[in-house]
């Protein structure tokens, strides 16, 4: 059962103290004549979401729009400085996972040179996302407030201030005061009218971040937040909602220079939240999914910018003065091209922390005989994705290392590509660098071998299919010797025929136990895989980049999964 909203007192105060910001003319213009004549004012919002610390232009196709290359912090500051020009009534917002699961030039100082990245950038707000709370809620405030890393220190040498731009939470609380951690929304004074910016991420995120993180705060319905703080904002005097919600969904097409600004059949979990937001609703921008949308969803605007910076979503809205609401809109997808002049600013700073991580990031760890890439087959299979899972059973199948037969890998956290060509710092073609494979495994977690029963290994792959917010895109990778069979038709709770369910050409014993490594993500029930809370004899192993890395040495030249592992049937 979704939870309900339930707003005590305490958070109507935190409410009701929302900060109030102004940009433009305010309410008491100093040409009071103009502002009477006029009756409409012209506003931009210029949107993105699911950054991931993309400072540098992604590579591969993650760094593509189609055919164009796309993205790059340098680039994507000028094409943010161009739109702004053409409008001073302009904000720049972001719908969360700004910060986590990024490359090495930002993950190793902490995400900070992200966050000066977009001081720079003059971002005003960004609304969390699930990837906001991967190092806890208290890195996240520090993310926010600055200071230096409880443990690292301040790695570059000259501190570190915080950001300049608001985070904001509309549902996320503290489990014992009821206070949301960031303030829900601001205001904004435009010429004759305000505007309200409310900020969340999606209820679902205790299932995709390392609950030991997040231990003192809830996170509520998505819909019922936005729907209780109408009236609160609507008493201030605000007609104009816009919304930052870190959810999204799909639609057909693909992604490319024509389907970026689409609307063809959007489905998942975004659209009924929006269906569920109340009329007074204007906007909606959204993110999680990587999708690229633009749509009217419910008589309410939705956008979407792919991720990585590789686009930025332009939404023009005009707003009546006597209504203070909503009366004409615009709204498109721009690719953010690499043919513009980079911001030397931008240059500056991406220079600086790309030399600072140079030594490490450049350091080959192995080679490969082609891409290897997360693409998945029919079946959810993917060939970096079979290379991680046989990496996670090499190094924990030693019985003094864990004694583990399956090693099981969550797609989602495979972040990027093993691409063949040579990467800029020249360590030649098919040759990995330590950046690169870090890029593919950013999070830093532990592996944990487990024993369970063959049962819970039927439960576990059923589980895949089972919650909404994970869904059939993210099947579970395996390693070597392990096989089995799943049916789209079939109804949830029985798409793995267990008799399918095999290790070395034996069917799995239900009765039987096994030793299984996973990522201490999952091991902690992320992604929704609660059974594996139950697995015993629990065994602490190495990080799995480390582990990727000893896999690559052992192997000497590594090629790609052979994706054969997972059957889907009809």
């Amino acid at each position: 059962m979704r939870k309900k909203l339930a707003l005590p007192a305490t958070v109507l105060v935190a409410l009701g103290l929302a900060v109030t910001a102004t940009t433009g003319p305010a309410a008491g213009d100093p040409q009071p004549g103009r502002a009477e004549k006029a009756q409409t004012t012209e506003i931009q919002i210029l949107g993105l979401n699911d950054f991931h610390g993309a400072l540098e232009p992604p590579s591969g196709s993650g760094g593509r729009i189609g055919t164009t290359d796309a993205g790059g912090v340098e680039y994507l500051a000028t094409h943010v400085d161009q739109l702004r020009a053409t409008n001073p009534n302009t904000l720049f917002v972001s719908a969360g996972d700004l910060i986590g699961a990024t490359p090495l030039t930002s993950a190793l100082f902490h995400d900070e040179p992200t966050i000066e990245a977009f001081n720079l950038m003059g971002l005003d707000y960004n609304g969390v996302g699930n990837h906001e709370f991967d190092e806890g809620v208290d890195e996240l405030l520090r993310m926010q407030n600055g200071g230096c890393h409880p443990v690292d220190g301040c790695q570059d040498g000259d501190g570190f201030a915080g950001a300049q731009f608001d985070f904001l939470a509309a549902n996320v609380a503290y489990k014992d005061s009821g206070e949301t951690i960031f303030p829900p929304y601001k205001i904004h004074k435009f010429e004759g009218v305000k505007v309200a910016i409310i900020g969340m991420t999606l209820e679902g995120t205790p299932d995709i971040v390392t609950p030991a993180g997040i231990s003192n705060v809830d996170f509520f319905d998505e819909a019922d937040s936005v729907n209780a703080l109408v009236p609160v904002l609507k008493r201030q005097g605000v007609e104009t909602f816009v919304v930052l919600l870190h959810e999204g969904g799909s639609v057909s097409g693909g992604l490319n220079e024509t389907t970026i600004n689409s609307c063809n059949n959007p489905v998942g979990a975004l659209p009924p939240i929006v269906d569920r937001m109340d009329d007074d609703i204007d906007v909606v921008v959204t993110g999680h999914t990587n999708w690229a949308v633009n749509c009217l969803i419910d008589g309410k605007i939705v956008t979407g910018a792919a991720s990585a910076g590789r686009l930025v979503t332009d939404i023009d809205l005009t707003l009546s003065r006597a209504t203070k609401d909503v009366v004409a809109h615009t709204v498109n997808n721009t690719i953010v091209t690499r043919t513009v002049p980079k911001a030397p600013a931008l240059s500056e700073l991406v220079g600086k922390y790309v030399g600072l991580s140079a030594p490490l990031a450049n350091r080959v760890i192995g080679s490969i005989t082609a891409p290897i890439t997360r693409s998945a087959n029919s079946a959810g299979e993917s060939a970096l994705g079979d290379v991680i899972a046989d990496a996670q059973l090499q190094a924990t199948t030693a019985p003094e290392l864990g004694g583990a037969v399956i090693g099981f890998m969550n797609s989602g956290g495979i972040r990027a590509d093993l691409t063949y060509p040579s990467s800029p710092a020249g360590e030649g073609d098919g040759n990995v660098t330590y950046g690169e494979a870090f890029t593919v495994q950013p999070f830093g977690n532990s592996l944990v071998t487990m024993t369970v029963t063959g049962a819970q290994i039927d439960t576990l792959l059923e589980q895949q299919f089972d919650n909404p917010t994970v869904g059939q895109n993210r099947i579970l990778q395996v390693s070597a010797g392990f096989r089995y069979s799943w049916s789209a038709s079939a109804p949830t709770g029985n798409k793995v025929d267990p008799a399918s369910i095999m290790l070395n050409g034996v069917t799995i014993d239900p009765a039987a136990s096994y030793r299984i490594t996973v990522n201490n993500f999952m091991a902690d029930g992320g992604d929704g895989y609660a059974v594996l809370r139950e697995g015993t004899n629990r065994l602490g192993g190495d990080v799995d980049l480390d582990a990727l890395e000893k896999y690559f040495v052992a192997q000497g030249v590594v090629a790609p999964g052979p994706q054969n592992r997972i059957t889907r049937l009809p």
